[in-house]
């Protein structure tokens, strides 16, 4: 089973999210965070979700398309600003365009329609979740703040306080390792948390109240699918 590919955040298809038969797959917007009384009163910080609706805009049999998946559509989207080969998909389906798209696998592609909505019925309290984001991203970093370098003495002689040091050898290998730790960009990477406890659901305004932070800015979307690690503590 492989994860979900966050690659296109403009909401253009470029992967699958695999899911085991009878597992929903929703996408969902990151509200922002809060805390919750549990039923024996233990305060529980919370990440509120905005989990669907989402619409089925196409179902993709063995037969013809040689796997089974389906296509499901989040967020609402003028009809103008879209281009032609979404319009005839959107049309052909016969659903109104969607901000974004993304596909999951199913075992059993005959028991979708499409047109079908999906919503956060699918989900119960106390229900393990995996959800999958793009992280904060933080800019052009250093070695201490983006690896947790030491860094050097902080005396004004030293001449060496933040610089990451020696990054390679001189005549063996002659070259810099691939992988070694520079500065560079910081966040902004695909992130999945697992195993994450469904709080609440909230059936009448689709949201989800789940435990724990969740990868992302708040407004930012994610993906909420039930968890391969069900049953295990966290």
């Amino acid at each position: 089973m492989t994860g979900c590919d966050l690659s296109d955040k403009d909401g253009q298809v470029t992967g699958v999210w695999q899911c085991e038969e009878n597992m929903q797959g929703l996408i969902g917007r990151k509200i922002g965070m809060t805390q919750t009384f549990t039923e024996d009163d233990r305060l529980v910080p919370v990440t509120v979700i905005q989990a669907g609706p989402c619409v089925i805009a196409q179902v993709k049999k063995p037969e013809t398309d040689g796997y089974g998946a389906v296509q499901i559509g989040f967020g609402d989207k003028k009809l103008g600003t879209i281009s032609k080969a979404k319009k005839g998909h959107f049309s052909s389906a016969g659903v109104e365009p969607v901000r974004y798209l993304r596909e999951f696998r199913v075992e059993d592609p005959d028991s979708y329609k499409v047109g079908e909505v999906l919503t956060v019925e699918g989900f119960s309290e106390g229900e393990r979740t995996d959800i999958s984001g793009w992280s904060k991203g933080k800019g052009f970093s250093g070695v201490i703040k983006r690896w947790n370098f030491k860094g050097g003495p902080g005396g004004h002689g030293s001449h060496f306080h933040r610089s990451p040091g020696s990054i390679g050898m001189a005549a063996t290998p002659s070259r810099v390792i691939k992988g070694k730790k520079m500065p560079g960009q910081l966040g902004n990477v695909k992130k999945t948390v697992t195993n994450l406890e469904i709080i609440k659901v909230d059936k009448d305004q689709n949201i989800l109240l789940v435990k724990g932070s969740v990868p992302g800015a708040n407004g930012a979307l994610v993906l909420i699918k039930k968890s391969k690690k069900a049953g295990e503590s966290k």
